[in-house]
């Protein structure tokens, strides 16, 4: 049975599952903590997809050509056993990659046991090194100190680390500079993400988006770089080398330079919704589908059916007003 593409022909590749809708951070461009207050309510244990229903999906998934997984939440590990999860994936056929995004909070517990389960890859989060501007963005005043010793230790424990920054105009664009600086000396890639108008409690707008084109600018005032070939279609960073140690930035441009047209990436929610698109304003109930003791071929079916009808492409279509006023579902459910 031939591989599903959607009406623009593009191809489903990459899943990203979302493992909880729980964080121990409020980063103020995710999970305010105006909205996500102490008195929040998260889903139940019960809402959740079990790690048996997400093993069975992405044995599904591919089966329909999905070749890389993104274990995303949430705080990922925030989930208990997640390296049994892991290592369960691990296994599947036909799937070639499998990476986990996280703050790195609790990187120091859990690093060693995802990398026994057979992780190799972790795309860490961290928007500034000034315990200021990290603090207070974060939400919690963690410092960045944490998290940059865990990345060490991730590090030595034999991890492949992309780091990603959120760059906002007026919170830490000063930041742009001595990141880039700190990560090029370690080896270790860096991508800057401009600001996007995931969810609705951003505040999101044109005016507070720092595009590629500016980052580039500074970078290229201070160091000499060249692009490097994308590694596989879909690939969504721009990447850049420098040439004198060949260290790697990468920049994530949903806004200025939309990559909708290659977007190969479906979303699974902790919860059950599959979601084609990171802006999409509703999801198709897997959870439903599969408690009610269907089969594999009525679950694959659906899946399909899902997929062939996607024809999203939100950031060629973004203006002010449709990001003002579309109701979208929040970057900490869907798993960014």
């Amino acid at each position: 049975m031939s591989a599903p593409k959607d009406q623009i022909n593009r191809p489903i590749r990459d899943l990203r599952i979302s493992v909880t809708d729980k964080c121990n951070f409020r980063c103020s461009y995710c999970m305010p903590k105006e909205i996500f207050g102490d008195d929040y309510v998260f889903l139940p244990r019960e809402g959740l997809l079990s790690f048996e229903e997400i093993e069975r999906f992405a044995k599904l998934f591919a089966k329909l050509g999905v070749k890389k997984l993104r274990l995303t939440g949430g705080e990922p590990l925030m989930r208990r056993d997640l390296p049994e999860l892991v290592a369960k994936l691990m296994i599947i056929e036909g799937i070639e990659d499998i990476g986990l995004t996280t703050n790195g909070v609790l990187l120091g517990k859990y690093a060693k046991p995802l990398y026994d389960a057979g992780l190799r890859r972790l795309n860490m989060s961290l928007d500034a090194l000034d315990p200021k501007i990290f603090g207070e963005l974060n939400g919690r005043e963690t410092k960045p100190d944490l998290i940059l010793s865990n990345i060490d230790y991730a590090q030595s424990v034999g991890f492949e680390i992309k780091v990603n920054m959120v760059v906002q105009k007026g919170v830490n664009e000063s930041e742009i500079l001595p990141m880039a600086a700190y990560f090029k000396e370690r080896g270790i890639t860096l991508r800057f993400i401009e600001f996007m108008d995931v969810g609705n409690d951003n505040g999101w707008s044109f005016e507070k988006v720092v595009t590629k084109k500016e980052i580039y600018g500074m970078l290229k005032d201070v160091y000499e770089m060249e692009p490097s070939e994308p590694h596989y279609f879909g690939e969504v960073a721009k990447r850049y080398r420098y040439t004198d140690n060949g260290a790697e930035v990468g920049f994530i441009t949903s806004v200025s330079e939309s990559f909708c047209s290659s977007c190969t990436r479906a979303r699974l929610s902790s919860d059950g919704k599959f979601f084609t698109c990171l802006f999409a304003s509703e999801g198709f109930d897997l959870r439903s589908l599969i408690r009610s003791g269907v089969t594999d071929e009525a679950l694959s079916n659906a899946i399909r059916g899902v997929w062939e009808r996607r024809s999203d492409r939100y950031s060629d279509e973004r203006m002010e007003q449709t990001a003002k006023n579309r109701k979208k579902i929040g970057m900490s459910y869907i798993g960014g």
